[in-house]
């Protein structure tokens, strides 16, 4: 299963490439939302820290045109995004009907152009991977739950749809997208429900919101959904990984797959009660990399800035063929100790997630319904 997949006749693999930007900088969604702390740019400044970042590794992210954003999403809806951000507000009818300047998806000075950016990453690594297999790592991305005509579960586009398409317009017929973030992906199975070219796999907290993504949930034969009990720890993963995930991935001979990293089933996270070590992430990167030529990494949820900063540089790691090291150097410590909660009575990190790059095993029984949805799902 795990052999390296052979490519055609004369084609190379890129070297991995990481998509970023600096509006990330300087955006935030407000003082009272989730997503007011930093996190991609946190991912760059920690792999330039540890030397992980040359130029000639880094692109920065181009904003997707309204135009490229209608592969999807409604020309009215992109509009009404554009207006809201050049009039600083939304409208009662833009609340309504387009779900802007409501709490979860508030109308921020960005608010256009940050996830415009974000889905011209995604797009472009797309772009990328169509011509010339490689892994790319777009941590911006991974905005799952963007619906075509509404701002949805903090996402105003979905770059993960955005860019599966443009792998699907370029002609690649075999498309796997894995979902570890806490919440599930309602709007990329909107997108593709019975669409045969695509196989998504979720793993997702039970009982958490969208609350949808359910066991019996196939998108028209195109989805496993796992939703899993809080605590669900690393045995357990690593229990879905070779019951599920590896599985149902190899047997689909995929030309790409994209994987979405959302942070938020971390133990850290304020908004999951899942109970997962960033080791266990990793853990699935390395057993998925090998099942495809074409690797596309995003990023997703993740609401603790050390926890997601930790982990996504980690990724970006593995992608790029670094050594982890145990202890962090000054510099790139320095870069965690910068972080705040951006407001709010959560207490400061430990000691240990400043200096280190990857957290202790979090391992555990694997519990019985664990067990048997991973039985459910096989018999399908």
């Amino acid at each position: 299963m795990n052999a390296e997949p052979s490519l055609p006749k004369g084609m190379v693999k890129a070297s991995p490439l990481f998509i970023g930007s600096d509006i990330y900088r300087r955006s935030s969604y407000g003082p009272g939302h989730p997503l007011r702390v930093a996190r991609v740019s946190t991912v760059m400044d920690m792999a330039r820290a540890l030397g992980w970042l040359p130029a000639d590794r880094f692109r920065t992210s181009p904003r997707a045109k309204p135009a490229a954003l209608w592969l999807w999403h409604d020309p009215a809806y992109v509009a009404a995004l554009e207006l809201a951000e050049a009039a600083g507000a939304a409208s009662p009818e833009m609340q309504s009907r387009f779900n802007l300047g409501t709490l979860s998806n508030p109308v921020f000075p960005e608010v256009f152009r940050r996830p415009a950016t974000g889905a011209g990453g995604v797009m472009l690594a797309a772009e990328l991977l169509a011509t010339t297999p490689g892994a790319i790592h777009v941590p911006g991305g991974g905005t799952h739950h963007g619906l075509p005509g509404r701002a949805n579960g903090f996402c105003y586009l979905n770059d993960v749809v955005l860019g599966i398409k443009v792998l699907q317009r370029a002609g690649l017929r075999r498309i796997v997208y894995v979902d570890l973030d806490a919440h599930h992906c309602d709007g990329v199975e909107l997108a593709f429900a019975g669409d045969p070219q695509v196989r998504m796999i979720s793993v997702h907290e039970e009982g958490r919101w969208p609350f949808s993504g359910g066991l019996d949930d196939s998108a028209g034969g195109c989805a496993f959904n796992l939703p899993v009990p809080r605590g669900y720890n690393d045995t357990e993963a690593r229990a879905v990984l070779e019951g599920l995930i590896l599985p149902r991935v190899a047997e689909f001979r995929p030309e790409v797959i994209v994987l979405q990293c959302g942070a938020d089933s971390l133990t850290e996270d304020p908004l999951s009660r899942l109970s997962l070590s960033n080791r266990a992430y990793l853990e699935a990167l390395r057993a998925l990399m090998p099942l495809c030529p074409r690797f596309l990494v995003l990023g997703g949820g993740g609401y603790n800035p050390w926890s997601v900063g930790r982990l996504w540089t980690a990724v970006w790691g593995v992608l790029s063929g670094q050594e982890l090291p145990d202890r962090l150097p000054d510099t790139a410590s320095a870069v965690l100790r910068g972080l705040g909660w951006g407001g709010g009575g959560r207490p400061a990190p430990d000691e240990t997630m400043l200096t280190t790059l990857l957290d202790p095993p979090r391992e555990g029984p694997v519990r019985a319904e664990i067990r048997d949805r991973l039985a459910r799902l096989a018999r399908r």
